[in-house]
């Protein structure tokens, strides 16, 4: 098992990007969570098997119809400091 921080950055709120990350995740299987920040990015941390991880950032750079996704940083095996037992959305 593998972690990864998603940082997406450019039209990514208020446009059911995070819903499409968790729709994503989920389908993968992976657990974590999805949640806006103050600066208008998406940040995501997602755990699981590496081959899932980078699916889920190759999607990511993608986006929904409705974002326009204008970079995307990662950082692998970042420090975690709780458990989690799905993927989830974060306000």
């Amino acid at each position: 098992m593998e972690s990864i921080e998603i940082i997406a950055r450019g039209k990514v709120q208020g446009v059911g990007f995070r819903n499409f990350v968790f729709q994503t995740a989920s389908s993968l299987q992976l657990k974590g969570f999805t949640l806006n920040q103050a600066d208008g990015s998406v940040r995501t941390i997602a755990i699981g098997e590496r081959s899932k991880l980078e699916s889920l950032v190759a999607e990511i750079r993608k986006g929904n119809k409705f974002s326009i996704v204008s970079s995307v940083d990662t950082r692998w095996n970042p420090e975690i400091n709780e458990e989690f037992k799905d993927f989830g959305i974060r306000t």
